[in-house]
């Protein structure tokens, strides 16, 4: 018997359900059917990843991550809709933990009742921190629920391990550019979307579908956008595309995985010597609102790191970028971080630095801490000149064949070799 405090049990929803006629332009032109889906061909159609999932054959909790705007959620709804199970979906921006339990006991008196498992749909679920997702896993262990979780984020850093090893989860991709023109054109035209009111060309589309860089959702709120500015009849001309587009938006997340996705592609750019990518990957990150002190300490660590001693003037290159922009910020200092990028791509190269230093670690963690050699302490005290201190020491400048003839290294490393001196490559050179 339920008590009057309980948490009502979540009503089952229709997966496929139209949207209201006065929704947003993007939740009325949801597909529904797969032949509607657009993008994913590495997951979706006969022998792909999904293609099983999609034929009702729903057995495996799923983490569905990619970026906004690619499907994720349509995909949990036509997953939903292939199968006989109860759908309840959620979003954790909107629900707290309280509400999912009461929905996973439902769930499981659900079960035990008719035999009928729960599909649970969580729309952003690394909003749920580690320690509020272990609230799922008996409830997914014993397979009282099928879990379908969605996330922009990489679920290795934002999804309990524990929860993660049962699931599967499957990266989806930006959709293309052909992708997003072929839903920009059925909305036209779709009694759903705008019912053919205006008229767009194909290039107009396509510079919808080139300035939302695969985001469905944005790509149709702009054209939602551009109709809202135009009379029936009308026709998408390139200044309202302007006007409604604002300039812009580049995805990026100033701790999340974007941010280092952005700054690996600039660093391994440069390292590559490859002056044009280096200058892309730079003005990306600058366009996103990238910290450009953040920029800065990149450099200078790849000044040291690839190029080293193969250009030495590289890290004064990189430390005057930085002093540069600490002084001037943004727009006036993004000049001085684009100098030194190109420096840095151009240089020569040699990571003969970094390796000695890893090499030299690795010694200090590994071998045995062996006392300084007698030769080279120094002798500050007559008592210390009587235990030997100093003894043997040779001063290289008075006698040249010191560097030679007297070890500096201790005697278990006798001969070790760290640094050898760089081949600097030429600029471009492999």
């Amino acid at each position: 018997m339920s008590s009057l405090f309980e948490e009502p049990p979540a009503p089952e929803h229709d997966p496929l359900a139209p949207a209201r006629g006065d929704a947003p332009l993007a939740d009325r032109m949801r597909p529904q059917s797969l032949d509607e889906f657009a993008g994913q061909t590495h997951l979706v159609g006969a022998g792909k990843v999904l293609s099983r999932v999609l034929g009702g054959e729903q057995t495996q909790s799923l983490i569905l991550w990619g970026p906004p705007g690619v499907g994720k959620t349509t995909l949990a709804r036509l997953i939903a809709a292939a199968t006989d199970l109860r759908f309840v979906p959620y979003s954790a921006v909107l629900s707290g933990i309280k509400e999912i339990r009461a929905v996973m006991a439902e769930a499981e008196r659900e079960r035990a009742r008719s035999g009928r498992r729960t599909l649970l749909f969580i729309d952003e679920i690394h909003r749920f921190n580690k320690a509020q997702q272990d609230a799922f896993l008996p409830y997914v262990e014993r397979g009282d629920i099928l879990l379908v979780g969605a996330t922009t984020e990489n679920p290795s850093f934002e999804v309990n391990g524990a929860l993660l090893s049962r699931c599967r989860a499957v990266l989806l991709e930006p959709l293309g550019p052909d992708d997003i023109v072929r839903l920009l054109r059925r909305a036209l035209d779709d009694v759903r979307g705008l019912d053919g009111r205006i008229g767009a060309s194909e290039d107009e589309l396509l510079r919808i579908a080139h300035a939302t860089d695969g985001d469905a959702r944005r790509a149709l709120t702009v054209l939602e956008t551009v109709a809202s500015l135009l009379p029936e009849g009308g026709v998408v001309t390139g200044e309202l595309l302007a006007e409604a587009l604002q300039g812009k938006l580049l995805l990026h997340d100033k701790r999340g995985e974007e941010h280092f996705n952005l700054a690996s592609a600039l660093h391994k750019s440069i390292r590559n010597s490859d002056a044009n990518a280096a200058l892309y990957w730079v003005a990306r990150m600058m366009g996103a609102g990238e910290d450009g002190n953040y920029i800065a300490r990149r450099l200078i660590r790849m000044a040291s790191e690839d190029i080293g001693l193969a250009d030495p003037f590289a890290l004064r290159v990189a430390l005057d970028a930085a002093d540069a922009f600490h002084r001037l910020g943004y727009p006036e200092g993004k000049l001085a971080l684009v100098q030194a990028t190109v420096y840095l791509a151009r240089a020569r190269k040699s990571n003969a630095l970094y390796t000695a230093l890893a090499a030299a670690e690795d010694d200090v963690q590994r071998t045995a801490a062996e006392p300084v050699p007698k030769h080279l302490r120094n002798a500050a005290t007559e008592l210390m000149r009587a235990a030997g201190y100093g003894a043997g020491y040779r001063y290289a400048h008075d006698d040249p064949a010191a560097a030679r003839e007297m070890t500096c290294l201790p005697p278990g490393l006798l001969d070790r070799r760290y640094f050898e001196a760089p081949h600097a490559r030429e600029d471009g050179e492999a």
